[in-house]
């Protein structure tokens, strides 16, 4: 009998240690942050509508392009409102898709507009806010690394450049999160999306671990401010307008390779190219020539603009999303002669073809991550 009683306690002792080492940190929570007013929760939705559902999602359900994330998982907003939702959303994740929506670096919104989004996001999701410590985490790199290497490449990739899932190396993404967001994040995983939360498969340890190694790939490169440029008039939007038209041979019709565009520009071509990007990343690297002509605008106004008997070339970097969706407002409009740049912007540069860069730029920005 004492044998048996023994072998339970043993088991119970193990049972309980097993748990322990695997069992959810407890967060205490917070108070919400300010309600908005119904005007403006209505410009709030309408600007999610205008500049955000293209790759969100109309229900903020994510990777409808580009693998943009999710912006309804309630982890997210319990964890990171405001600074993790706004900085992204106004400065974007340099050398991906996603670029910044704040006046002061070329985008559309105001910094009230802007904080008024985060905020209607953040309702719209139903969380309650958590407290996380401003402290780092620490844990073993060496062990954190083997622990992605095992667990997380196949989303996020072998270099954390993100292959359906953000990419976690990424240095503004670093930079604009605090090491207990990516911790929460490792442990609750993210509703309605692939995200798993990792705490019924890893110990606390190794969640320490895993972070401190994504912590690790942080640079200490700063993001500068970038002077902004005029944006071309009118009658500066036909690159080469004494040069003959170009000949492309598109690929069902629309694609152009950026080896041909390339070549087409070399050879001093005809043609209207335009960034269908957010304008502040067309400020910080575009083609030689190119228009900013984001894809939020109002394309029924801004047409006339374009002459028709032109080529018009649009680009943009998910790689092809916001390009096609400017290119077929143009073919309703009565414009024929368009063509959308197969590889994005990032494939031209991985290409090793050339932009025109902003000044000042560190030296992270050079080789674009993501897509």
């Amino acid at each position: 009998m004492k044998r048996v009683t023994g072998l339970i306690w043993i088991l119970l002792v193990s049972f309980s240690i097993s748990f322990s080492a695997n069992a959810e940190r407890v967060y205490e929570k917070q108070e919400p942050p300010r309600e908005l007013t119904a005007e403006q929760a209505t410009l709030a939705a309408s600007n999610y509508k205008k500049y955000c559902s293209l790759c969100h999602g109309d229900d903020r359900e994510g990777h409808k392009n580009d693998h943009a994330p999710s912006l309804r998982s309630k982890s997210l907003f319990e964890s990171g409102v405001p600074h993790s939702i706004l900085r992204p959303m106004s400065y974007g994740r340099h050398g991906t898709a996603m670029g910044g929506y704040l006046d002061e670096v070329g985008g559309p919104m105001t910094l009230d507009e802007t904080w008024d989004l985060t905020y209607w996001l953040f309702w719209q999701s139903g969380a309650q806010r958590v407290k996380l410590s401003e402290n780092p985490v620490n844990g073993d790199i060496v062990k954190g690394e083997t622990i992605y290497q095992q667990n997380c490449t196949t989303c996020h990739g072998e270099n954390g450049e993100g292959v359906t899932a953000p990419a976690l190396f990424n240095p503004s993404f670093l930079a604009h999160n605090k090491d207990e967001f990516i911790r929460y994040a490792i442990e609750k995983g993210r509703e309605d999306t692939p995200m798993r939360g990792f705490s019924d498969k890893l110990s606390e340890t190794d969640i320490d671990n895993l972070t401190a190694f994504i912590r690790s790939k942080a640079s200490d490169a700063k993001i500068t401010k970038v002077p902004l440029k005029e944006i071309p008039s009118p009658d500066q939007y036909v690159i080469n307008p004494q040069g003959e038209d170009p000949n492309f041979k598109l690929d069902q019709g629309k694609y152009v390779s950026s080896k041909d565009l390339h070549a087409a520009m070399q050879a001093k071509k005809r043609m209207v190219l335009i960034d269908t990007r957010v304008t502040s990343v067309w400020q910080r690297a575009h083609l030689a020539g190119s228009v900013p002509f984001p894809y939020y605008s109002d394309i029924e106004k801004r047409v006339g603009e374009m002459p028709k008997d032109v080529l018009i070339v649009g680009y943009c970097s998910c790689p092809r999303a916001a390009a096609e969706y400017v290119m077929d407002k143009f073919n309703q409009a009565g414009y024929a002669n368009t063509a959308v740049l197969y590889e994005g912007i990032f494939g031209w540069m991985n290409l090793g073809y050339p932009v025109v860069r902003a000044e000042g730029l560190e030296s992270f920005e050079e080789t674009p991550q993501g897509h």
